[in-house]
């Protein structure tokens, strides 16, 4: 999340939904954008979750969040309990 807020704050908003995650690595295809670009914003290329599956962008979120970042939990699929749990930003 600090890497987006940083992004944000250079560009002038967070990456849509589908630059994703990959926007915190190399600069926006929009030329007025990219010049605002001060990354990479990450050391390294984002991570997999815990389970080796992409992390989930979405800008705008659900339930009136700015942005959300999702894992789908254990199992890959959407809601669950315990370790199949999704596990959400917010």
């Amino acid at each position: 999340m600090k890497a987006l807020h940083t992004y944000r704050i250079d560009v002038g908003q967070y990456p849509s939904t589908q630059e994703g995650l990959d926007a915190l690595m190399r600069p926006p295809a929009d030329s007025a954008l990219a010049r605002k670009w001060n990354g990479p914003y990450l050391e390294k290329a984002v991570p997999a979750d815990p389970w080796s599956r992409p992390y989930i962008y979405r800008n705008p979120g659900s339930q009136e969040q700015d942005l959300e970042i999702i894992s789908l939990g254990k199992d890959g699929q959407p809601g669950g309990m315990g370790d199949a749990a999704d596990v959400t930003s917010h």
